[in-house]
Parts: structure tokens; sequence; C-alpha cells
């Protein structure tokens, strides 16, 4: 994990959340774009955690250049911005991630785990506007084992229904299973999304590409 961030403050704080949590390892920090990518270039990173808020820090054209030099690094991007264009822009240029920067630190860490394992990450405050957000193509073409792929075909036919507002009962009709197997799929694929919540399921489905806005 690498932290590239204009302000020593902001550096501090996404420090001091990754260095509690024992599955997260910080290999570098970085304050200057001058830095960036042959940082990351050299430490390799799993997931670059990048702000874009700083002029000339870090901006789109930035993000395409390590999509396209550092592949194996996935970028998070750390914004201020909460419009859809700037999401969608970073989504369509090779981030990974999107988060606001008034979010929860919780969030934070459900981004890192999520683009860690190769999937991708909206953040909940632009859930609303997911819909309307173009996101790439290759969202299942990541490293082995990322998030879209680890999920089972029926955690997959699980998750999809539940996040088009379905109940257990429903769903378990619906693929022909018992009440307590839907129960049992969506804890499992609970567990490898790092959620429990429909909303989220609901999320992530949107940005998988495997339902829309209305959708049931």
């Amino acid at each position: 994990m690498l932290i590239a961030d204009g302000h020593p403050l902001v550096i501090r704080g996404v420090r001091h959340l990754l260095e509690n949590e024992p599955d997260v390892d910080l290999v570098g920090e970085l304050s200057s774009r001058s830095q960036i990518v042959q940082g990351i270039l050299d430490l390799k990173p799993d997931v670059a955690i990048l702000e874009t808020g700083v002029p000339g820090l870090c901006g789109i054209d930035l993000i395409r250049q390590l999509a396209a030099q550092a592949p194996s690094t996935f970028i998070l991007v750390l914004s201020a911005h909460e419009e859809r264009v700037y999401a969608q822009q970073a989504l369509l240029a090779g981030a990974r991630g999107y988060v606001v920067k008034r979010s929860p630190g919780e969030v934070l860490l459900q981004a890192v785990r999520a683009v860690r394992y190769g999937g991708l990450f909206l953040d909940p405050a632009l859930a609303g506007q997911a819909p309307e957000i173009s996101l790439p193509t290759d969202v299942e073409s990541g490293r082995s084992g990322s998030l879209a792929l680890s999920l089972t075909n029926r955690e997959r036919a699980v998750v999809k229904l539940i996040a088009q507002g379905f109940t257990n009962k429903e769903v378990a009709l619906k693929l022909g299973i018992s009440t307590k197997s839907v129960e049992t799929y969506r804890v499992r694929a609970g567990d490898k999304l790092d959620t429990r919540s429909r909303a989220k399921f609901t999320q992530y489905a949107m940005m998988q590409g495997w339902i829309g806005a209305g959708s049931r």
C-alpha cells in the first residue's frame, strides 16, 4: 500500500488508519508528483491511494500513465470532489476506486480491500449517481482472485437478485433452492465483498454492470 497526497495531515490520518489494520502493509508515502511515478514503479505496491485535490499533484493524465506503466498497482482515488463527473473520469482513466474525503475511515478501508483484490469501488456517497457513471468494460479482467471472479456462480446469482430488492424467500423461489441456502450464499458473498448491507450489494452489482437503475 502506498499513499500520495500533497497534505501532510491527510497522509498522517490515512497512515494512522491503515497502520491499525493487520492485513495492510504500508510501503511508502509520497507528497509530490515527481515522486509518484518512480515511487510506484520502484515499490510496486498492490494499491496506491492518490489524492486529486492538490493542483499539479495527481490528475487524470497521471492516473492514465500509471494504469499503463504500472498495471499491477491498482489506483484508489481519494478526492474532495463529490460530483459524478470526477468519479467517471477517474474510473475511465484506469482508477479502480473513488472515495470522497468526507467519508468515514471505514469506507476507505472497505475501498482498499475491494480494490486490492481487483474489484471496483465507488464511494456510497455517490451511489445514488452510480447508474449515470460509465465504468470500464473490463471490470472482471483484473488480476486472478478479483472480487468479481472470486464469487461462485451461485453467490453471484444471489447477490444480483438481492441487489434487485428481492427477499431471501423470493430469491430461493427464483433459484429453486432453500431459503437457508440463500442465506448461506449471501453470507459467503458478504464475506468476500466485506459487507452485509443490501445497499452495498446493490452498489457492487451496479458497478459490475449486473443491474441498472430501478431493476426489479
